[in-house]
């Protein structure tokens, strides 16, 4: 447990089940010799018509321990290609995640057992070091910290510490239903090889404890790579770097690289097209690979990642009457002109001569640049301006009338410039 005083707050994932049960009377009775404050979160997933029931249980527990009690209702409805297990689970730590301030503890009743069955379950998905060491001790939790203190403890421990002091607990009917991938290893599998390996429980855990020092090690050798094949000063991968790389070491280089951008690992036939199809792709190719929650690109020797760029209209044509007003464009984005000591400046007074709009790129668009006495396409201007190709339909044309007459932050034509100074367009 971290250090407790009296401005530490610590919640208990709290389901009314024995395990979970079990440590929330433990914290309940550590309480009476250290000062903190302790209270419980109960989620409702809506799954179960016992739901509210389960509920009122955990409230009047929370009641008789003095714990302040929350009740969280969630959709738990899985998405397409989402396993009920997982639906339920990612919006139980969404609503929990949400609920937490900065430096709060939540403490899950996630025990040896439990960690034997994932490490089993990620063996059986094929994960790799990382997957396989199963679930630490601790771990952030979007503002807090997330803490399991209870993975070196057995169920059968925790079930005769919860008879011993006499707790009241529920059955989730849920939790026999063999039908979920976790039920049928602990129903069907566990018993099977406890009979043969008695201690196989601690055994499997101390694997995935084994499997957690391998994984920090790998880590450390994927930052170590990572900082090889960085561009300088951002995020984006030089791919003759990468390509100087082994097999082993490259993959768990762009492993790390999307994790580091906050986005969903890709399952290792994903991460060898994007090996094969993009890294070893023509300079003048742009490949896509792409999996739930994020995609891959390469322009310009470098390698993108990033989440799914949503569909954008690029017909609309979208009116700006008041040129001193910021413009909302259709993306969330905002177009504005803003004062700048630039030279050349947008000239505000070209404006007052026709209507002006926002347009996006058809193809055919060419304008002259200021300074410029010959005219250029738009192509050109993206490629002098390295531009990656598939943002270039959304960099916002203006108009007036039918000219083009400005690429936001790109160039100005001739004819809207101003020697003296201006404005600039900006896009945020």
């Amino acid at each position: 447990m971290p250090f407790l005083s009296a401005t530490t707050t610590v919640w208990v994932a709290y389901s009314g089940g024995c395990d979970s049960h079990a440590l929330l009377h433990l914290l309940a009775q550590l309480r009476q010799t250290q000062t903190f404050e302790l209270k419980a979160v109960y989620v409702n997933h809506g799954l179960s018509a016992n739901a509210a029931a389960w509920g009122e249980h955990c409230r009047r527990v929370c009641v008789d321990l003095n714990v302040e009690f929350v009740a969280l209702n969630v959709d738990a409805a899985p998405q397409t290609g989402e396993s009920p297990e997982a639906a339920a689970r990612n919006a139980r730590y969404q609503a929990i995640t949400n609920l937490l301030q900065a430096g709060e503890y939540i403490c899950t009743a996630h025990h040896q057992d439990d960690q034997a069955e994932t490490l089993l379950l990620q063996l059986l998905r094929g994960a790799g070091a990382k997957g396989l060491a199963g679930m630490p001790q601790t771990s952030p939790l979007g503002k807090a910290t997330q803490l399991r203190p209870l993975l070196g403890f057995s169920q059968a421990q925790l079930q005769s510490y919860a008879e011993q002091h006499g707790l009241h607990w529920i059955e989730d009917e849920s939790n026999s239903d063999t039908g979920f991938n976790r039920n049928y290893l602990r129903h069907e599998i566990m018993p099977l090889l406890r009979q043969r390996w008695p201690s196989a429980d601690a055994t499997i855990a101390r694997s995935a404890s084994n499997c957690a020092e391998a994984a920090a090690l790998i880590e450390v050798l994927a930052e170590q790579g990572y900082q090889r094949v960085k561009a300088e000063a951002t995020t984006e991968l030089l791919i003759s770097n990468l390509l100087e790389l082994d097999k082993a070491r490259l993959k768990n280089v762009l492993r790390y690289w999307i994790r580091l951008a906050g986005l969903p690992l890709p399952a290792d036939k994903k991460l060898q097209h994007i090996i094969s199809d993009v890294l070893h792709a023509a300079e003048d190719k742009s490949p896509l690979v792409h999996w739930p929650g994020a995609e891959v690109r390469r322009f310009n020797g470098r390698l993108y990642v990033m989440s799914p760029l949503p569909e954008f209209d690029a017909s609309q044509i979208i009116p700006w009457p008041d040129l001193t007003q910021p413009l909302a464009l259709s993306d969330g984005r905002w177009l504005s002109c803003e004062e700048t000591e630039q030279k050349p400046a947008l000239d505000f007074e070209v404006f007052e001569s026709g209507q002006v709009t926002i347009r996006f790129r058809q193809g055919g668009e060419v304008c002259q640049p200021a300074g410029s006495h010959f005219h250029k396409s738009l192509k050109q201007l993206f490629q002098e301006a390295e531009i990656a190709p598939w943002q270039r339909q959304r960099v916002p044309l203006v108009y007036v009338d039918e000219n083009l007459v400005a690429v936001a932050g790109i160039c100005l034509s001739e004819e809207v410039s101003n020697k003296e100074g201006g404005c600039q367009l900006v896009v945020s």
